[in-house]
């Protein structure tokens, strides 16, 4: 999210999103036979999508056709209206600003084609065109993101064309805070109907709308720094066109799925988690005793492969927290990839990714590889290198919130809930059935035969009240957003982030990962490196952003945030040159901070 002028509306806004999309009461479980592991109810937000597919797949062909949507929607409609918090029907959105404006058509012979490129290339700008047969396919994907159900649309992509592929919304916030007919993320099974259907060797899109990055950037270049060090999703720009209109220019972001381990793990065998975002922030590895259940709520397996792989995942948090620091770096090996894990934790802190495990413990991935080792994974990359932020620290940082405009209308009242126009859809309520997790894995979906699901439909960004402290300008924290000036050390007493706190309690262990950080500043923190690449991507896209109607933020902070202009405030450089100078003059002090 942008920062908010106003910590007032923001307050009053993350206390209405906690409530009505995040809050559950202590040790909620989720409802009766939630699956194990997987999509089911094996995340912190918990709950699986509402299945409706096989319900109303009157044909069994896997997907619902306009005939079998239609009832399916009739069954959301005619649903008891249990849950719904404080009421109040439609999405938050921009209370003060005028609709959106139609964008440009484009057809598919006006776009320059790639078919030479690989997917995630960053020299290029492809166009993804899709047609929905209904011109209410935006009000379909709304009410029915949280369920198991995906809309088809006929996707064009470098003049091939790709029949019947899934297309739904994705994220919490990052749809929720954005109303309609603007630009909300978008989660894409190319194999939904044809199960052997590919784009360039891929079955899934994720097209992010960069919420809260004016830059359009973050994930971009989060990958491409990462991706020097350790394995990291890959990521470019792409314009999205949909029924003739442009929509705007998204983050086209690489699954974690047994693609992306091919690529970068050999063998690719093993075992995948993904840590989603929580409010509850325990995702960070803490051991918990040996009940499995306890993990299962926490962490979601992309899999099902089984208890034993539960287990793997206990005996690391208790080797991790309960081994004696003396002994830690000895036992941790064999299960552990010390080495990358401090690459992970050093980009983490040294790009202050304010999603990241260092303040969130959660929003990353483990695979466990043949070997039985396990490796840490960059995962929500969009909100890094913001140039302000406040001081890091126990609940420092002035936090973050949504643009301008979006949230709640002028003087809405918490205690009686969201006016007409805000919250959730008729007939949903809080979670566990509202935002349940749509994943997108290679191993296919679980609400059909042949799979595992789609990834991030829940929440690519669900905060809630339990981030730390309300110190600061900010709502909430762990220990803060941080800025330029995060210290590298940051959290070191923090047991809900055990990878800091008992990795870097270790001496030797604490001193390869400041040289980490410290290569990380010196090397691609200098703007004279990687300020080439924010160039390339601002003249590629410049002219599409240009023309943008539906984007979260203006051409003007575009070109703000991107500007090369030296000393320029709010700006991807003064990031950039203000986080090198702080890296490469601190100081480690001689006891831990916290």
């Amino acid at each position: 999210m942008l920062r908010l002028k106003s910590t007032t509306t923001w307050f009053l806004a993350s206390l209405l999103l906690a409530a009505c999309v995040v809050a559950q009461p202590p040790g909620f479980d989720g409802p009766p036979g939630g699956r194990p592991g997987g999509r089911g109810f094996g995340g912190p937000m918990g709950g699986p999508d509402m299945e409706l597919v096989a319900k109303h797949d009157a044909n069994h062909d896997g997907w619902l056709n306009s005939q079998e949507r239609a009832e399916a929607r009739k069954e959301l409609a005619d649903r008891p209206q249990r849950g719904r918090g404080p009421g109040g029907r439609g999405r938050f959105g921009r209370g003060d600003q005028q609709p959106p404006q139609p964008g440009p058509q484009v057809a598919p012979a006006d776009a320059e084609i790639f078919p030479d490129a690989e997917l995630y290339d960053t020299s290029v700008l492809r166009t993804f065109f899709f047609e929905f047969e209904d011109d209410d396919w935006e009000q379909q994907m709304a009410a029915f993101k949280p369920t198991d159900v995906e809309v088809p649309a006929r996707l064009t992509v470098d003049g091939k064309v790709y029949e019947n592929v899934g297309v739904g919304f994705r994220g919490a916030s990052s749809f929720m805070m954005v109303p309609e007919g603007r630009k909300r993320s978008l989660n894409v099974s190319i194999d939904m109907a044809d199960k052997d259907q590919r784009l360039y060797g891929h079955k899934s899109l994720n097209l992010l709308n960069c919420n809260g990055d004016p830059s359009l950037m973050s994930t971009l270049l989060y990958s491409h720094i990462a991706r020097e060090h350790l394995p990291a999703p890959r990521a470019n720009l792409a314009r999205v066109v949909i029924n003739g209109e442009f929509w705007g220019v998204y983050a086209n972001v690489q699954q974690f799925n047994k693609v992306f381990l091919k690529e970068n793990f050999d063998p690719s065998k093993g075992t995948r988690w993904k840590v989603p975002g929580s409010p509850r922030g325990d995702g960070g590895l803490r051991y918990t005793g040996d009940d499995l259940a306890d993990y299962k709520q926490r962490y979601e397996m992309k899999s099902d492969d089984g208890d034993e792989e539960w287990q793997a995942l206990v005996e690391l948090c208790r080797v991790l927290n309960e081994t004696p620091l003396d002994n830690l770096q000895e036992k941790l090996s064999p299960i552990l990839d010390i080495n990358q894990t401090l690459w992970f934790l050093a980009l983490d802190v040294a790009l202050v990714n304010s999603d990241g495990y260092w303040t969130r413990a959660s929003d990353y991935s483990l695979f466990r590889d043949a070997n039985g080792v396990f490796h840490t994974i960059p995962h929500d990359m969009n909100e890094a290198m913001q140039a302000h932020g406040g001081r890091g620290g126990p609940g420092g940082g002035r936090g973050f919130g949504p643009p301008p405009g979006f949230g709640p209308p002028p003087g809405f009242d918490p205690q009686a809930g969201p006016p007409e126009g805000f919250g959730p859809p008729p007939g949903f309520g809080p979670p566990p059935e509202q935002f349940a997790q749509r994943d997108d894995d290679e191993g296919g979906r679980q609400r059909r035969p042949r799979g595992e699901g789609r990834d991030d439909r829940r929440g690519d960004r669900q905060r809630g009240d339990d981030r730390g402290g309300r110190r600061g300008r900010g709502f909430g924290g762990g220990p803060g957003h941080g800025g330029p000036d995060l210290d590298p050390l940051v959290g070191l007493d923090n047991d809900r982030t055990p990878l800091r706190s008992r990795l870097l309690a270790v001496p030797e262990l604490r001193e390869r990962y400041l040289g980490y950080v410290r290569e990380i500043a010196e090397k691609q923190l200098d703007w004279n490196q990687i300020g080439k690449l924010v160039a390339q991507q601002r003249e590629l896209v410049a002219d599409s952003v240009k023309v943008d109607t539906r984007g979260l933020s203006d051409f003007a902070a575009f070109e703000r945030s991107t500007s090369p202009e030296a000393g320029a405030e709010g700006t991807l450089r003064s990031f950039f040159d203000a986080r090198r100078e702080f890296l490469l003059n601190y100081k480690a002090p001689t006891v831990a901070r916290n």
